[in-house]
């Protein structure tokens, strides 16, 4: 670690603080610290309780990195496909909503991923066991 000393203190190099705050451009990479969450995922989240939703961190940092906002028609409706799909006995479930689909798990309420039409070429969805088209 290199110091630089300055009136008799010391502080840290702007390589030091470059390679802690992993800084890249000048946009620090918060999502890459363990625990820490972007502005958008939180607001993600925040937006998704009042819908009885919460949203996975993979999933926020999808709909983050994809600039993928949802209307709050369409958090309704996610909720909504989310509830039908529990009331069917349906644990792990795609909600589809316009051209995004949502992997789900009803138990506990949570989005655990999401995606537009376009991501999945293959159009195959695993480990669900129910689809809800909301």
């Amino acid at each position: 670690m290199a110091m630089v000393n300055i009136n008799n203190g010391s502080y840290p190099s702007i390589e030091e603080l470059t390679e802690r705050y992993n800084l890249n451009n000048g946009k620090a990479a918060a999502h890459s610290a363990p625990g820490v969450r972007s502005f958008a995922e939180v607001l993600t989240d925040k937006q998704g309780e009042s819908y009885g939703l919460k949203f996975s961190k993979h999933a926020a940092q999808r709909l983050s990195d994809r600039n993928i906002s949802l209307s709050a028609s369409q958090l309704n409706r996610l909720s909504d496909g989310m509830e039908r799909a529990e009331k069917k006995g349906i644990n792990d479930s795609l909600v589809m909503i316009d051209n995004l689909a949502f992997i789900v798990n009803t138990g506990s309420s949570t989005v655990v991923t999401a995606m537009d039409a376009d991501e999945s070429k293959e159009k195959v969805f695993s480990n669900i066991d129910g689809a809800v088209i909301a």
